[in-house]
């Protein structure tokens, strides 16, 4: 936060709530960092001026926005406006505000040195792996009918009639029949033959129907990913 310059800028509590200005700032001793700031609110009565802590306090546009509430900071007790601040007076606004000396020393003090005074602790930050899902096109498939060919071999029986010659001996049972014609004649006798030939034809018949049809199929699929960390170390600047 910077502290330059603040004499005279906005003071809000906690909640965005205008307080009055700033007036004096108050340094510790040891660390040389502002600690404590007078409020000055001005009512029908006049005037008056409010310690408040620094520690936790966020700087804005116009001012200073501190952690405490309004009426927190207007009912501060009353302490002695003077160059510095007697412990007995720090001790009573430590009380008030609810904080230890430790508190107010360390949030009032710390010191970045990598950029601007920041409060007594570092963040310490780390990327994390999230893992999501989300459906994409794999691909298509499509039903395609074509007209293929192949050979058929198959064995059909097939009958023919054949001729042959049966001679019998003339009878009582045939003896007219016999003797039904000339004595001696020249004649034909004609036998019609019959046989089977196959005959082939084709036909088409529906067999199956063939549609297309899904099913979810799940697998284990590992990632691998860098995440990067921050780690914060003690280093002794001791010498």
């Amino acid at each position: 936060m910077d502290y330059s310059n603040l004499s005279g800028a906005t003071a809000y509590d906690k909640d965005g709530k205008k307080v009055g200005e700033i007036d004096t700032l108050y340094y510790d001793e040891d660390s040389k960092a502002p600690t404590w700031a007078t409020v000055k609110s001005s009512s029908l009565f006049g005037s008056k001026l409010h310690f408040a802590p620094l520690a936790g306090a966020q700087q804005t546009d116009d001012g200073i926005a501190f952690a405490a509430d309004s009426d927190h900071i207007k009912n501060a007790p009353s302490v002695e406006v003077d160059e510095e601040l007697s412990e007995e007076d720090e001790r009573t606004l430590y009380e008030h505000y609810a904080m230890t000396d430790s508190e107010s020393d360390s949030e009032g003090s710390g010191h970045d040195t990598s950029g601007p005074d920041t409060d007594d602790a570092m963040t310490r930050s780390e990327e994390q792996l999230e893992v999501g899902k989300q459906q994409t096109e794999a691909g298509r498939m499509r039903l395609k009918k074509y007209i293929v060919t192949e050979e058929v071999h198959t064995t059909v029986p097939v009958s023919h009639e054949e001729v042959r010659l049966e001679r019998e001996p003339i009878t009582d049972a045939n003896h007219d029949q016999a003797m039904d014609g000339g004595d001696l004649t020249e004649e034909e006798h004609e036998m019609t033959l019959n046989k089977e030939e196959v005959v082939v034809s084709k036909k088409t018949v529906p067999v199956e129907r063939v549609k297309l049809g899904k099913t979810t199929v799940t697998e284990q699929q590992d990632v691998n990913e860098t995440l990067r960390k921050e780690q914060i170390d003690l280093e002794d600047d001791v010498k």
